[in-house]
């Protein structure tokens, strides 16, 4: 909400978050209905792994530090947009994950979009800019939202920490793994970049977007998966994977983009 007031709701940041949204739906959409795909990422683990990244603890972080502060808009934008997706139906694809329903539940999709972190802070943005107070809100939580975004790449490192206990077990995968981590570090940020150039970005605008596809996985997975008991183990691995190589992903992107 506090980066949501500070950046100020724009059609940039709007459409960003319909590219973010949009992408991860196509490709969900394209896995679970194309059998050798499907047979690639048998379950949602796999596919939230390969499509969902850490926008906002790490993504805005290195955006900040990496970009002109006229693309915050762009950067807010494709986080939103990854986060409404994952609080909305990632929980529902869990539960139901490896079952035969495939019908969505309105009743359950519903209490998803409420319950997502996105909507209730857009729903605090649109308040705030009901009664006028958008600006002074926006300047007492900007400080506290820099704040967290910070700490948070602190619990990112503890929970990596906890990861790197079992470490026995740590490069002990199956090709699915692979897959799924080649898709959110690779496939996923190169699929970000043509769709950026169809809808005209500009340089800058389009290595923000793609900057932000690029992100490991996002901590949310492994909560997920631990909260529906859903292949955690899984979830962990293809976190820690992705976060230790793209300490050489991310540069390589900044330095392909940027030049």
């Amino acid at each position: 909400m506090g980066l949501l007031l500070k950046a100020g709701i724009s059609t940039d940041l709007v459409k960003t978050a319909l590219i973010a949204f949009s992408a991860i739906s196509i490709f969900i959409l394209l896995i679970n209905n194309i059998p050798f795909l499907k047979k690639i990422f048998p379950n949602y683990s796999l596919q939230l792994g390969g499509l969902i990244g850490n926008t906002s603890f790490l993504g805005i972080p290195i955006a900040i530090a990496l970009l002109p502060t006229n693309t915050i808009n762009f950067t807010i934008g494709f986080d939103l947009g990854t986060t409404l997706f994952s609080w909305i139906f990632g929980p529902y694809f869990l539960e139901n994950d490896n079952t035969n329903k495939h019908r969505l539940n309105v009743r359950t999709l519903i209490l998803s979009i409420l319950n997502s972190p996105a909507s209730k802070g857009i729903i605090g943005v649109w308040v705030a800019y009901l009664f006028g107070i958008e600006n002074l809100l926006g300047d007492i939580l900007w400080i506290p939202a820099q704040i967290v975004i910070y700490l948070a790449i602190i619990i990112v490192g503890t929970r990596l920490g906890i990861i790197l206990n079992n470490k026995s077990q740590l490069f002990k995968f199956n090709t699915e793994i692979v897959f799924s981590i080649f898709l959110k570090l690779f496939i996923f940020p190169i699929f970000i970049f043509f769709l950026s150039k169809v809808i005209k970005l500009n340089q800058v605008e389009t290595l923000a977007t793609v900057l932000q596809a690029g992100t490991p996985t996002a901590i949310s997975t492994i909560l997920m998966a631990e909260a529906y008991k859903k292949n955690q183990e899984t979830a962990a691995k293809i976190l820690f994977i992705t976060t230790i190589l793209s300490l050489i992903t991310i540069p390589l992107i900044t330095l392909l983009f940027r030049n």
